[in-house]
């Protein structure tokens, strides 16, 4: 590749904040500032800075592995494609199509997702595929599709936050997961708006807040409600509003009047005067906002927590209104695309329902196959790994470590051992890929071309910037391999572009409609908002507002769609155009603390790894930042053990035991213990956790469970 700069995105968070990269003489990359791009405007977290580092061939597969006499050792990759063509064919042939799995990941660009959802379909015949996104913002997702009758992480630009009046952020430490995006909320204050954070420990982000509730793990759900019952009683309600854009409101009013503050005060340990001053603050503005992230949605009510939220936005006339809205702040890299798309078990392209007739007579015409060839909805995540071993005999597993990543670590652990054949495509030989019967290297972001979509419903489009090392391929190119041993010549490009032509009319007419995006739309404009249909504009449409920003047009693009920025500002996604207000009530987490496991767990990131760290865990400036786990725990607490600041300590659930250093501080509730969840060994917080799931979201309850906490002597 030229030593040129090219524009392209960070690998990691739902921001993909905009970088330069250029090419040095001496083989090293340099990242530079993209100062261009909105979302980010040229800062960059120490994860951005140093993503380059995992390009070296230091860290990096540059070769295929098969598996020989229990060792890994290197091979070709015709053999190496041989063989995962045979695992597969044999487990499909001895035992039927739906024995073979597939898992994805939320770091997956649009192509590569669209392809892998239509790998399993069309080549292999199953409806076992599911992604890792689903442990991260799926609650989110249905709430807001049984709201709104569509999912969008947030539904209006980060831009729109410095000019709201107030926001409640539920569950986010973005001072440390997504470090960049807190200059959004620090306008909002400077700007005379007001913050609001609530989470049980006093994080980084929390300092930043004009008010920190500090609720008990698993209690956000009785939180919201508390704090609807204060907006009834106080007749804050927005009752035209109510009126006119949504339905529900009495059944849902009559919940949430159920649980009045001092009862809420009893569940959470957030005190009537901090609910009262929590109303006042959201309330008085104009304009107003919730964020939630994963604090309130990894929880096996995560979809009703989350429906409580937004219930609050529709009674005080917060949704759909500019300024205003609820949003969820999406984690990974390509979370949104990612479950658009068709890796996810019960979608197709477009957030189409693989249920609907319509939707895949739509999809099989595009793809050339007959409708009814197409499997039904499979497995969600954690249930399809739970099913390794059993129903599902052979997985392919392409970007994700659920070894650390899931629930109940140790148990998916011996699932994915009990495989008769386990593929792993992967970057780097991460503790997933180490136990495969055939790993593949393949390229990262600077190395190929595709398009993400980050948590605003931004497509945007990363550039090659670097030629990949010799031995690696890329994921379209393994699909396009595999498809053609399994007896599918055609319909599995390794042209990026080529794939993304082809999705775009796979998602036409659909919710997440990409069919009036191109490359080159998203080079000249920074990315373009979906749903962007092909069809022209239509000038009365006021869901297009843009606030008086005029799109990018040329003599090309004039008249067409410019994509949609902010939504429901004239109706929402369902059929008739109003919110839906879903009632909900407060219910406890799945395993309350007693006198065996007094103390609850919840867990999350820390600034300088990113999620399993499979990557972040070889750059040696983050591992100097974060060299390792450790438990957060409170004076009194670690005072009650007899430990002191690194000593270690072990933390023990019905589901196994972890060991790391003692982190104390008064940050964090003395009922509490925090673990972030980036490494595996004696110290991965997943062997842990709890994998309840979630009625209809099937997201496992990551943030609240119960153990109890031991000094380690000796």
């Amino acid at each position: 590749m030229p030593n040129t700069a090219t524009p392209t995105h960070c690998p990691y968070c739902a921001l993909q904040c905009g970088m330069n990269l250029t090419p040095a003489p001496d083989g090293t990359v340099e990242v530079s500032e993209r100062v261009d791009f909105p979302v980010n405007r040229g800062a960059l977290c120490g994860k951005g800075r140093t993503a380059p580092a995992v390009l070296s061939s230091r860290v990096r597969l540059t070769s295929p592995l098969v598996r020989s006499e229990g060792t890994l050792v290197p091979a070709t990759w015709d053999e190496a494609l041989d063989r995962i063509a045979e695992g597969l064919s044999r487990t499909r042939t001895e035992h039927g199509p739906d024995a073979c799995g597939v898992f994805g990941g939320g770091g997956l660009t649009n192509e590569k997702a669209y392809s892998l959802g239509k790998f399993a379909r069309v080549v292999l015949g199953t409806s076992q595929i599911d992604y890792n996104g689903r442990f991260c913002m799926s609650s989110a997702a249905a709430a807001g599709m049984k709201a709104f009758g569509l999912d969008r992480g947030l539904p209006f630009p980060l831009e729109d936050i410095p000019k709201s009046g107030c926001v409640i952020l539920v569950g986010s430490n973005l001072a440390e997961t997504m470090p960049p995006s807190l200059r959004f909320f620090n306008e909002l204050r400077e700007n005379g708006g007001t913050l609001i954070v609530i989470d049980p420990r006093r994080t980084k982000t929390a300092e930043q807040a004009d008010l920190h509730l500090a609720p008990r793990p698993g209690t956000d759900l009785a939180l919201a409600l508390g704090l609807l019952h204060l907006i009834v009683a106080e007749g804050r309600v927005d009752e035209e509003y109510v009126r006119d854009r949504t339905v529900g409101w009495e059944d849902a009013r009559a919940a949430a009047m159920a649980h009045w503050p001092e009862y809420v005060e009893r569940i959470t340990g957030v005190s009537v005067p901090q609910l009262r001053e929590t109303v006042r603050m959201f309330c008085e503005p104009e304009a107003a906002m919730v964020l939630t992230a994963r604090g309130p949605e990894q929880q096996s009510k995560g979809t009703d927590t989350v429906g409580a939220w937004i219930n609050l936005c529709l009674a005080t006339g917060r949704a759909g209104r500019p300024l205003s809205g609820y949003g969820c702040l999406t984690g990974q890299g390509n979370g949104q695309g990612g479950r658009e798309h068709g890796q996810k078990a019960d979608q197709l392209p477009g957030y189409r329902k693989l249920t609907d007739p319509a939707a895949r007579r739509h999809v099989a015409e595009v793809w050339g196959v007959d409708p009814d060839s197409l499997p039904g909805p499979g497995r969600s995540a954690y249930e399809l790994l739970d099913a390794l071993g059993t129903d599902i005999k052979s997985l392919l597993l392409m970007g994700s470590n659920p070894v650390v990543s899931a629930p109940h670590a140790s148990h998916i652990e011996e699932r994915l051992r009990s495989l008769d054949f386990l593929a792993v495509a992967d970057v780097v030989l991460s503790e997933t890929a180490a136990l495969a019967d055939v790993v593949l290297p393949v390229t990262q972001w600077a190395e190929e071309t595709g398009t993400t979509t980050n948590l605003e419903g931004r497509v945007l489009l990363r550039k090659q910037a670097l030629t990949p090392p010799e031995g690696v391929r890329s994921d379209l190119e393994v699909m396009h391999e595999l498809a053609g041993r399994l007896g599918v010549e055609k319909g599995f490009p390794t042209d990026p572009e080529e794939v993304f032509e082809e999705l775009r009319r796979a998602s036409a007419g659909g919710p997440a409609d990409y069919s009036g995006i191109t490359y080159r739309r998203i080079s000249e404009e920074d990315g373009v908002f979906w749903p962007c249909p092909a069809a022209p504009v239509d000038a009365e449409d006021a869901s297009l507002d843009v606030l008086g920003e005029d799109p990018v047009q040329d003599d090309e693009t004039s008249g067409m769609h410019p994509g949609t920025p902010r939504l429901f500002l004239d109706r929402f996604a369902t059929e008739d155009g109003r919110a839906r207000f879903v009632p909900v009530s407060h219910r406890p987490i799945a395993e309350e603390p007693d006198a065996e496991y007094p103390v609850l767990l919840t867990t999350g990131r820390v600034v300088a790894q990113y999620q399993s760290g499979a990557q972040t865990r070889r750059v040696d400036e983050l591992n100097t930042a974060a060299p390792g786990p450790f438990v957060e725990l409170h004076p009194r607490l670690a005072e009650r053990l007899g430990a002191a600041e690194g000593d270690p300590v072990a933390v023990v659930s019905r589901r196994g035991r972890a060991v790391a250093p003692a982190r104390i501080t008064t940050t964090i509730r003395p009922d509490t213990v925090f673990m972030p969840f980036h490494w595996s060994g004696e110290g991965r917080a997943n062997t842990l956790t709890n994998p309840a799931l979630d009625p209809t979201s099937r997201m496992p309850e990551f943030k609240a469970c119960a153990v109890r906490v031991e000094a380690v002597r000796g």
